[in-house]
C-alpha cells in the first residue's frame, strides 16, 4: 500500500516549523542561510541528502516506513599497492618516436597500448554499506519535511503520524569522528523500529559478517573485494582488500532494546541516540580497538554536545564565505520544484547561490586533513563497481575538485589532496625510470586510485595514453601558496613536487630538428583525436596543445617558486633554458582558433567535450586580455564547440562557466550557468555526467568565484565577469592571490563598496570598471573602497 503524503505548504515554510537543537543562529552573523528542503523522502539515490566528516559520509534517504542512510568511507578499496610500477621499455618508446615521426600514427596509437597500458581496469571504490531502520507498517504521513542545512551540515527529516510527530537527524561529526543519528518523537507511546546493518554482495560473494553482541549494539566486519576486478583487460579476480569494522550502537530514552537474529528490536522508545563508527586497516592496524575507543568517548557527551560541538567545526570552515544574490521570496518552495523552475527556463539567483554553497558544503564533508582527497563522486558512492571506478581521474576531475580551495577560503581541505600526490610522486618515479628511461622527476598518467597508481591505464590511445596528470596537478601546490602565502610549505612541499615533475620533462622533450625548439611526443589531447592524413581518426600526435601549455606551467611555476625561495642554480638554469626553446602550446590556426594539436588538423568530434587547448586559458594564466589574439583565439575555440553540441556533460559545463569568466563574457557565462541547472544537476542537486561525478559541483563553485573575483594576473578584477541577473548582490571572504580578503557589495550592476583585507602588508593593484589603481594594505586590516576605488571608512 503506497503512503500518503498530506501537505500543507504554509505549514512546512514557518521558520518556526523547523529548527535544529541546539539553536546557534543567534551566535551567528546576518550572513543568508542556505536550505535545501524537500516535501517527501527520497525516492533514489540522487534524492538523497548527503553528510560526511571528510573520511566518514552517508546519503539519508528520509523514508517514514524503512529508513535508508547509504553508509561510506573513502579507503573502501580493494587489492593493494601490489600491480607494480610500469609496464613497457625506454626502448619501447624509442620504437613508439620512430612510428610518430614517419607518419605512421595508426600504428603508433596500437603500439602505446600494447606497450604501455594496463588496459582497462576495474577496482573501484566501494560502498560501507546500509543501515536500515524498519518502522514495521506503512503509516498515514502528513506534514512531512526532509532538509539539508548546509550551515549546520545536518540533515533532518520531520513529519506526523497520528497526530504525533517524529524527527529525524543525522550529521557526520569530524570532531568526534561518527555519525551521529537522533530519533524522537512525542508519541507518549514511544517508537517500535529495528535496527539493521548490511552491505551488498560482490558478485554473489558475502562481504560482511554481521552480528549483534549486545542488546544495545551492532557489529559489521568486512573486508573490500573485487571479484568482477579488471587488469589488462582481463579478468582478475581480488579476494583481498582494505579489511574495515562498522559498529554501531544505540542510547535510549524509555523502552527496551534487544538483540534478534543480528539486528536490534527497539520498543517503546520516545528517543534514539545512534553513533555509527566505522575504521579500516588502511589508516589503523587495529582499527576494531580504535572504533572501541571512539564509542567509549562519544558515550560520555549526549547528542546536543555533539552536535554543537561539530556545529563549531563546521562553522569555522564554512562560514568564512557567504553569498547573496537575493531570490529569497522563492525560500518558500521546496528546493526540486526550485530545480523545476529554472529546467522550464526561468532564472533563480537564489539557487544559483546556494549551489555556490553546497560546493563549499561538499568539499569540507570530502576532504579533510588526514583523510583521503575527494574521488569521483566525493566520498558518496553507493556500489561495489562504481562508474570509472569513483577513482582520481588526472586528466581535470580530480583538478577540478581543488579549484574551489583558494578562492573560496578553504585552504585546509587542499591538504590531503597534497599528501595523495606525494605518493604519486614517488611511484612515478620508478614509472618514469622503467617504463620511459627517465632518470629525473616523476611521471603520473591520467588515472590513479587510492594505491597512488602511477601507470598508464587506457584501452584505447585517445582516452588515456596521456602523461601529463603529474604536470597539471602540480599547479595546485604552486596555486595553494599564492592563495595563502605559505612559504614553508612552499620549500618543504610545494617546491620540491614542483621540480619533481619539471626535472621529468626536461628529460622527456626532444629537440625537433628543423626548428629547434623543444617538442613532447608521444602526444595526446585528452579524450579526443584527429583526421590523420588518410582521413581516419588518430590520437597520438606529434605535439599536442595541452601537453606543450602543462610543460609551460610546470617551468614557470617551478621557477617562480625558486625564486620566492631565493633559489638559483643549475637546475633553475637548465628550467629556464628549456622553457625558452619550447614549443608553443598556444598556436593559432587559419581559422583564428586556437590550435589542439601541432598542425590544423580535422576533428572526427567537432563539439568534443573537452577544451584541453585551453588549458592555458583557464586554470592556466597564459591567455589573459595582454595577448588578445590568443584572448580572441580562445572565444572562437569556445564558439565552434559550442555551435556543435560541445559542454555536454556537468563538468564540462562547469570548466565552461570558469572558461567565459576569464574571457570576461558575463552574458555567456550566465547561459552555461544555468544550463549546467538545467541539463546536469540532480534534485539533491549532485552534478551528473550522467551519471553522478561531483567534479561539476566543485567546478561551479569556483566559476561563480570566477565571475566576482579574479587574480590570476597578479592584480584583482573586480566583479569581472557579472550575470545581468545579479543585479544586486554582495559576498563576504573571498580570497585573492596574495591572501587578500575580499568583501564586495553592488546594486544595479555596480560596485557600491570593496573591502580588503591583507594577511601581509602589500600593494596591490585593482582594476573595476576601467579603472586602474593600486591601494596599499596592511597586515591584517581592512580597507574599504567605493565604487571610484577611493578609500572610505
Amino acid at each position: 500500500m503506497m503512503q500518503r503524503f498530506t501537505l500543507i505548504l504554509g505549514f512546512l515554510t514557518s521558520s518556526v516549523f523547523f529548527s535544529c537543537s541546539p539553536d546557534t543562529s543567534k551566535d551567528r552573523d546576518d550572513r543568508p542561510s542556505t536550505v535545501l528542503w524537500y516535501e517527501q523522502p527520497a525516492g533514489s539515490w540522487e534524492e538523497a541528502l548527503p553528510v560526511g566528516n571528510g573520511r566518514l559520509g552517508a546519503m539519508v534517504f528520509g523514508q517514514t516506513s524503512t529508513e535508508r542512510i547509504q553508509l561510506n568511507e573513502d579507503s573502501m578499496w580493494p587489492g593493494a599497492a601490489d600491480w607494480g610500477d610500469s609496464k613497457g621499455s625506454p626502448a619501447d618508446l624509442a620504437s613508439l618516436r620512430a612510428l610518430v615521426k614517419s607518419g605512421r600514427v595508426h600504428e603508433a596509437d596500437k603500439e602505446i597500448i600494447d606497450k604501455f597500458s594496463y588496459r582497462g581496469i576495474v577496482r573501484s571504490h566501494q560502498t560501507m554499506g546500509d543501515l536500515f531502520i524498519d518502522f514495521g507498517d506503512e503509516r498515514e504521513i502528513q506534514h512531512y519535511r526532509r532538509q539539508l542545512s548546509l550551515d549546520d551540515a545536518l540533515v533532518s527529516v520531520r513529519y506526523q503520524s497520528g497526530g504525533e510527530q517524529y524527527t529525524e537527524e543525522v550529521f557526520a561529526s569530524a570532531v568526534d569522528d561518527a555519525l551521529v543519528i537522533r530519533l524522537t518523537t512525542t508519541d507518549e507511546a514511544g517508537m517500535n523500529f529495528k535496527l539493521r546493518l548490511g552491505r551488498p554482495k560482490d558478485d554473489g560473494h558475502p562481504t560482511v559478517n554481521v552480528n549483534a553482541p549486545a542488546a544495545d549494539e551492532l557489529v559489521m566486519d568486512g573486508e573490500v573485494t573485487q571479484y568482477k576486478a579488471a587488469k589488462e583487460g582481463q579478468p582478475t579476480p581480488l579476494d583481498y582488500g582494505v579489511k574495515f569494522q562498522t559498529k554501531l550502537k544505540v542510547v535510549t530514552s524509555g523502552g527496551a532494546s534487544s538483540a534478534e537474529n543480528g539486528e536490534l528490536r527497539l520498543e517503546g522508545v520516545k528517543e534514539a541516540v545512534i553513533y555509527l563508527v566505522c575504521n579500516t586497516s588502511y589508516y589503523e592496524d587495529d582499527y576494531a580497538s580504535k572504533n572501541e575507543k571512539t564509542l567509549q568517548k562519544l558515550g560520555t557527551k549526549g547528542f546536543d554536545e555533539l552536535l554543537l560541538a561539530h556545529q563549531e567545526d563546521f562553522d569555522e570552515y564554512y562560514s568564512r564565505v557567504s553569498l547573496d544574490l537575493g531570490g529569497h521570496a522563492l525560500d518558500t518552495l521546496p528546493t526540486d520544484k526550485r530545480l523545476k523552475r529554472v529546467q522550464d527556463g526561468r532564472k533563480d539567483e537564489g539557487l544559483a547561490a546556494a549551489l555556490f554553497q553546497y560546493g563549499r558544503y561538499l568539499l569540507i564533508s570530502s576532504s579533510r586533513p588526514g583523510t583521503n582527497p575527494a574521488n569521483l563522486q566525493g566520498i558518496w558512492n553507493k556500489d561495489i563497481e562504481a562508474p570509472w571506478n569513483a577513482d582520481y581521474h588526472l586528466n581535470i576531475n580530480l583538478q577540478m575538485n581543488y579549484w574551489p580551495a583558494g578562492p573560496t577560503h578553504l585552504p585546509e581541505m587542499h591538504l590531503p589532496l597534497f599528501d595523495y600526490v606525494d605518493q604519486l610522486i614517488q611511484r612515478g618515479k620508478i614509472t618514469a625510470k622503467e617504463q620511459y628511461g627517465v632518470e629525473r622527476g616523476s611521471v603520473v598518467h591520467h588515472a590513479s586510485d587510492l594505491w597512488a597508481a602511477p601507470w598508464m591505464r587506457a584501452n584505447r590511445a585517445y582516452w588515456g595514453a596521456w602523461i601529463h596528470g603529474g604536470g597539471w596537478i602540480s599547479r595546485h601546490y604552486w596555486e595553494y601558496f599564492q592563495f595563502t602565502g605559505d612559504t614553508t610549505f612552499l620549500k618543504e612541499r610545494g617546491y620540491p613536487a614542483l621540480k619533481e615533475f619539471a626535472a621529468f620533462y626536461m628529460d622527456w622533450l626532444q629537440k625537433d630538428d628543423q626548428t629547434g625548439l623543444y617538442v613532447s611526443y608521444p602526444e595526446t589531447s585528452p579524450e579526443n583525436s584527429y583526421l590523420a592524413a588518410d582521413g581516419q581518426p588518430a590520437a597520438i600526435s606529434y605535439g599536442a596543445a595541452m601537453g606543450h601549455q602543462i610543460i609551460s606551467d610546470v617551468f614557470q611555476n617551478t621557477l617562480s617558486a625558486a625564486k620566492v625561495l631565493s633559489i638559483e642554480d643549475d637546475f633553475t638554469e637548465e628550467v629556464s633554458g628549456k622553457l625558452a626553446k619550447l614549443y608553443p602550446g598556444v598556436g593559432i590556426g587559419p581559422d583564428g582558433r586556437i590550435l589542439e594539436w601541432n598542425e590544423p588538423y580535422e576533428e572526427p568530434e567537432k563539439g568534443h567535450r573537452h577544451m584541453s587547448h585551453l588549458y592555458a586559458l583557464h586554470p592556466g594564466d597564459d591567455i589573459t586580455e595582454d595577448i588578445p589574439e590568443a584572448f580572441a583565439g580562445a572565444q572562437k575555440t569556445i564558439d565552434y564547440r559550442l555551435q556543435h553540441g560541445g559542454a555536454g556533460t556537468g563538468w564540462s559545463r562547469a570548466w565552461m562557466i570558469n572558461f567565459n569568466a576569464r574571457l570576461l563574457d558575463s552574458k555567456s557565462a550566465e547561459e552555461n550557468l544555468y544550463k549546467l541547472l538545467q541539463v546536469s544537476t540532480a534534485k539533491n542537486l549532485f552534478n551528473e555526467h550522467p551519471p553522478f561525478q561531483i567534479d561539476g559541483n566543485f567546478g561551479f563553485t569556483a566559476g561563480v568565484a570566477e565571475l566576482l573575483l579574479q587574480s590570476h594576473e597578479g592584480f584583482l578584477r573586480i566583479l569581472p565577469a557579472l550575470p545581468e541577473s545579479w543585479q544586486s548582490g554582495s559576498v563576504k571572504g573571498l580570497v585573492a592571490r596574495g591572501n587578500i580578503e575580499v568583501d564586495m557589495i553592488w546594486e544595479g550592476g555596480q560596485l557600491l563598496k570593496l573591502g580588503l583585507k591583507s594577511a601581509t602588508n602589500q600593494t596591490k593593484p585593482i582594476l573595476y570598471n576601467g579603472k586602474k589603481m593600486s591601494v596599499t594594505l596592511s597586515a591584517d586590516e581592512k580597507v574599504w573602497l567605493d565604487k571610484d576605488l577611493n578609500v572610505v571608512r
